[in-house]
């Protein structure tokens, strides 16, 4: 995402004297966190979910409010689903995966199988009725590391086996992001209950409206000493990250931000960024998005396909107003595809029906301005762009993150399915700048017919996570699965970020993710004889009931009944 990098001015005492006082709360309290049993640390987080469940409704209008949405918009489904729901559900995971660690009973209850590559890919999703029947169809896996093996996967579990010895029990710094309501206190609660290091939490500025919130939900860990949430701007950031009780760096935000952290701001950064020789050598992990793919692989669709994945399209890009660091950026479609015209029709005809909304994120109108004119396209708030014209223009949007509401369409040739996917893919590695999320949209009969092929083209991508018929949203929001950049990225050229979050399972061994939903919504996918019961996802910027699902969602999470699931389905169904 596309934050202004920061620059290091010295900050008054007043400032920092509150920011000193926090750090040493903190010091203090690492010792007795790292100390401090498995079953008193559930009882903290019991006691942070019910405190959650009773802010919810806060959270949601201070968010809704943040961002310019009417208070009877659908649009605040999202909020709901990408805010207090996630975490609510986080924090049921992890008091699972808390509740059994050292059990191996756990970790085999997973089912598992072998790729083709030979890794082994543990299912982490469904896993009870409520998964199967609310998210019916929907399926994740976490794909280990090659060499892992089933009668080792309990060994690599855990808080011990999931972090890096240089990022345990420290004193750490997050740096939250300004977008998505959920992530700053998901990377706090990961750098808590995985790293197991207190946390000093700054908001960042989009969102310092919801810190009295955060204060009051995660109340149970900032009394005892071992998280305090800090509000301020880009200095701020920059203060504590040089700040000497500080040991280890999260961040969510640009590449720009990573960058000036490590090497410093301005010219002079990029040179040092360029000799490898950081300022800061505290160790950091990060999440900084990137220019996120999604390939449509060639098939025979019905008009009904069309305008469907048409709207899963505009949805990738206009969740959230398209600020997500996991937006569509670039649509890759079969030059040979008989249908590419009515496709990108169709899309272009979602994107341009779905309800508008403030762009509220600072800097949006001058990075469409740029965007557009490269393209020679018309200012305005939602941007579509043809690439394969102008190679200037093709290397700017491959290579930068607009984080607004602008989208590429590049055509891309293969003599058959197996071969374009295969180029789509290595496109998508070796030209597109970022490694965090790829989507793939096949309809089921091309999937039949390339047999193993289409997981040989999800194995080629250098992507963290890999979403098939989903958006790679859904891979944030069910956070069993590992969220991060593709592994093993240099510190000087980090593109999406180092490590991983979410995780709540804490699986060490993690190499990506990969999750999948139907091709087509229930109930018009039993005409093509194929059966899962979700229909038009609550997610989707086109359902007129998202804000009455993602709510029931929340209310089941928060106590589940059998007697919640009607309504649930009669607003999924009709939305």
């Amino acid at each position: 995402m596309t934050d202004p990098a920061p620059t290091f001015a010295p900050l008054d005492p007043a400032v920092t004297a509150p920011l000193d006082a926090a750090l040493a709360v903190l010091k203090d309290g690492q010792p007795r966190w790292t100390a401090m049993p498995t079953a008193e640390r559930i009882a903290l987080l019991r006691q942070v979910r019910t405190r959650l469940i009773a802010d919810a409704d806060a959270w949601v209008d201070l968010a809704a409010r943040r961002k310019g949405l009417e208070p009877d918009s659908p649009l605040i489904g999202e909020e709901w689903s990408s805010g207090p729901w996630v975490t609510l559900l986080t924090i049921d995971l992890m008091i699972e995966g808390l509740s059994h660690l050292g059990d191996p009973d756990f970790v085999q209850g997973f089912p598992g199988r072998r790729t083709r590559t030979g890794q082994l890919a543990v299912e982490v999703f469904p896993r009870s009725i409520f998964d199967h029947l609310l998210l019916s169809g929907v399926k994740a896996e976490i794909w280990m590391e090659p060499g892992v093996d089933r009668a080792g996967l309990a060994a690599t579990r855990g808080p011990a086996a999931a972090s890096d010895p240089d990022l345990r029990e420290k004193v750490s710094l997050v740096l939250g992001a300004g977008n998505i309501t959920s992530i700053a206190p998901l990377d706090a609660l990961y750098k808590l209950f995985t790293d197991d290091s207190v946390v000093l939490l700054k908001l960042n500025p989009v969102l310092e409206s919801l810190a009295p919130v955060f204060e009051r939900i995660l109340e149970p860990l900032i009394k005892p000493g071992f998280l305090r949430i800090v509000t301020g701007g880009a200095d701020v950031g920059g203060y504590l990250a040089r700040h000497p009780v500080v040991q280890t760096l999260h961040i969510t935000g640009s590449e720009q931000s990573h960058n000036a952290i490590v090497y410093g701001p301005g010219p002079e950064g990029e040179h040092r960024r360029a000799e490898s020789s950081p300022l800061n050598f505290k160790p950091i992990t990060s999440e900084l998005g990137g220019v996120g793919p999604t390939i449509v692989a060639p098939g025979r669709w019905t008009d009904a396909d069309l305008r469907f994945q048409a709207e899963h399209i505009a949805t990738q890009k206009l969740h959230n107003a398209g600020f997500n660091c996991i937006a569509v950026q670039v649509l890759i479609l079969p030059e040979a595809w008989k249908q590419a015209d009515a496709f990108e029709h169709e899309v272009r005809q979602a994107i341009a029906r779905a309800a508008r909304r403030p762009l509220y994120y600072p800097g949006t109108e001058e990075r469409l301005k740029a965007y557009g004119d490269r393209f020679a396209a018309p200012t305005g708030d939602r941007l579509m762009a043809r690439l394969g014209h102008d190679a200037a223009a093709d290397a700017y949007a491959a290579s930068t993150e607009v984080f607004g509401p602008a989208l590429a369409v590049v055509r891309l040739s293969g003599d058959t399915p197996l071969a374009y996917l295969q180029g789509a893919a290595d496109y998508a590695n070796d030209r597109l700048h970022g490694g965090l999320a790829a989507n793939i949209v096949i309809d089921p009969k091309t999937e039949r017919a390339l047999g193993a092929g289409l997981e040989d083209v999800v194995a080629r991508l250098r992507f963290g996570t890999v979403a098939i018929n989903a958006w790679s949203g859904l891979g944030y929001l069910l956070t069993q699965t590992p969220w991060g950049g593709w592994p093993g990225q240099p510190l000087n050229d980090v593109q999406s970020g180092i490590g991983f979050v979410h995780n709540a399972y804490m699986f060490g061994a993690a190499q990506r993710s990969v999750v999948r939903a139907p091709f087509r919504p229930f109930p018009r996918n039993l005409l093509h004889g194929e059966f899962a019961l979700l229909p038009r996802p609550p997610w989707f910027v086109t359902n007129r009931n998202a804000a009455k699902v993602a709510r029931g969602l929340m209310d089941f999470q928060a106590r589940p009944s059998w007697l919640k699931l009607p309504g649930i389905f009669a607003n999924a169904l009709t939305g």
